[in-house]
């Protein structure tokens, strides 16, 4: 039987917000976290509340998108702490609410470069190691998003979150029999630096922006979804005790603010 504090937990995006929570509360759960992010100070911040609830972290600023950058990475990590065999691929960014005809190609690409690229390049690193040791549980956080109707604004993020859908059921399907699963989440609404830039982004957009601020004022007024919902989902599908592990699925939070939409 695996034993989860004998495991590696590696969390993307980890100096803030939703990725923070996890980062905190999955270090009670497992030997070590690796918090990644661009932010050396915010990593540092994450992980000073890991060691005050008893916690072991390792900060490693890195930019995500970056094939040198992660290579770098992957020996740095398995010389210095270890194999990782849980992957938390939260990094993600919504860079602009605009229409195509007035997008900017630099930010655009950024987008879907963290958000899509990035999770490739982890996956693809630290895979290795958990095929090695017969278990792995990959998580890609994902979005609702992926799974509305188009709004006339704001592609790539949308999009982005599309193809990080279908890239976990390419991998969950490469790595079947392997003791390694992958799936998405929608990790609820949650009042993050991401919501406060969609926030004040849609305000300067007029009526291009009226969807963005309408998301934005809902959860403004409902306050959002918890994040400790994602981390109570996400644990269950770490839980080495479960007969079935999902696969290739999209999950969604419990009770959430938005129902679950019908996905695969």
């Amino acid at each position: 039987m695996v034993d989860l504090r004998e495991q590696i937990a590696l969390i993307s995006g980890a100096g803030s917000g939703l990725g923070r929570h996890l980062a905190v509360g999955l270090a009670k759960d497992v030997g070590a976290v690796i918090l990644l992010g661009r932010r050396g100070d915010r990593l540092a911040e994450t992980a000073d509340l890991i060691r005050q609830a008893g916690g072991a972290p390792h900060a490693w600023p890195c930019d995500v998108s970056s094939p040198d950058a992660v290579e770098r990475l992957r020996y740095g990590i398995e010389d210095e702490v270890g194999t990782p065999t849980i992957l938390i691929n939260n990094a993600g960014i919504h860079t602009e609410m605009l229409p195509i005809q007035d997008s900017t190609p630099k930010q655009w690409m950024e987008t879907m470069s963290i958000n899509v690229f990035g999770p490739y390049l982890l996956c693809r690193a630290f895979m290795i190691g958990m095929i090695a040791r017969g278990w792995g549980r990959i998580i890609n956080v994902s979005s609702a998003s992926a799974f509305g109707e188009p709004g006339g604004v704001g592609s790539a993020y949308p999009l982005s979150k599309v193809t990080l859908n279908h890239f976990t059921r390419q991998l969950a399907s490469e790595l079947i029999g392997s003791g390694v699963t992958t799936n998405a989440i929608h990790p609820g609404e949650v009042k993050t630096e991401m919501w406060e830039h969609i926030r004040d982004d849609s305000e300067k957009r007029g009526a291009t922006g009226e969807g963005g601020r309408n998301w934005a004022q809902m959860v403004e007024e409902t306050g959002g979804d918890p994040p400790q919902k994602a981390l109570d989902l996400i644990r269950e599908i770490i839980d080495p005790t479960c007969p079935d592990p999902p696969n290739g699925q999209f999950l969604w939070i419990k009770d959430g603010i938005q129902a679950p939409k019908t996905t695969w």
